[in-house]
């Protein structure tokens, strides 16, 4: 089945939500495809999400890093877990589908190397899957439906996961920080951490890197500040936000805001508020 919704301002996006298979739950959120059409240039901050992020684009161009002309321009990107916040455009028009993977998922199923080197980088997607990316591009672009592309990526994610190589698998010590980490919401120290999972902190987080895209203290940055960012926005107070997600007090809470999303949270959650309906996450 797949969700429809439009977004405010005259349905210039569209959203079309997917559950992946059953098979895939865990590893793979929601399939969203989306259509923006505004007809003039757009900007997203898009805020990390601790997630490895596959957008094959059909039609339009994304924009990183702002106007002008030193943008790096791109129909289809894959972005690793990255810990600040990044400034994504378009020129008006934009139609494709983002996959949010799991990073011991994308481990496994992306193959080829180490996720550190995908850690804060934003890539076309060739650079990692090489020709099998375009051709799912391709086959997605003419599949007749979302119901039909949705099935297709079942269909591919299963196949590449079964074709992966086993030795490509995330370790079960580096499976197990993620998600303490995870059910912690990064409220946890990780010298804690690496004593509940009987490494050492730097093999601990050597490992991690290699195999989640960046360090456990990063990554507890990112769910701390994603945890917050729900607290603010469901109207919970500054203060009350920042005892509940583990910052030392309220200023702490406005120090890790401006360095991750490069805004303090009055001006992030009104930027937030004012802003369509966002065509692409992080």
């Amino acid at each position: 089945m797949v969700r429809h919704r439009v977004c405010s301002g005259g349905g210039r996006c569209e959203w079309f939500i997917g559950e992946p298979d059953a098979r895939l739950r865990g590893a793979v959120r929601p399939y969203r495809g989306f259509r923006a059409r505004a007809g003039v240039p757009q900007e997203r901050l898009v805020v990390p999400s601790g997630r490895v992020s596959l957008l094959i684009g059909f039609g339009g161009e994304l924009r990183v890093g702002g106007p002008g002309p030193g943008a790096a321009r791109h129909t289809s990107v894959v972005s690793g877990l990255h810990s600040r916040a990044r400034v994504l455009g378009h020129g008006g028009r934009l139609h494709g589908v983002e996959l949010a993977l799991a990073p011991w998922a994308a481990y496994r199923i992306l193959g080829g190397g180490s996720l550190a080197d995908l850690g804060d980088v934003l890539t076309d997607p060739e650079d990692v899957l090489g020709g099998r990316c375009r051709v799912l591009g391709e086959r997605l672009a003419e599949a007749p439906g979302w119901a039909e592309r949705f099935a297709l990526l079942d269909e591919t994610l299963l196949a590449w996961t079964a074709a992966a190589d086993p030795a490509h698998t995330v370790a079960p010590v580096v499976m197990e920080a993620w998600r303490l980490l995870h059910r912690a919401q990064g409220h946890l120290r990780i010298g804690e951490l690496a004593d509940r999972t009987g490494w050492s902190t730097r093999h601990l987080e050597n490992r991690f890197r290699e195999q989640i895209g960046i360090t456990p203290k990063r990554l507890a940055r990112v769910l701390r500040l994603r945890r917050a960012v729900g607290e603010l926005t469901a109207g919970r107070g500054a203060a009350e936000t920042a005892a509940a997600c583990g910052f030392y007090d309220q200023p702490h809470l406005s120090r890790e805001f401006k360095d991750l999303t490069g805004l303090p949270p009055g001006r992030f959650l009104a930027a937030a508020g004012t802003a369509d309906a966002a065509w692409i996450t992080g």
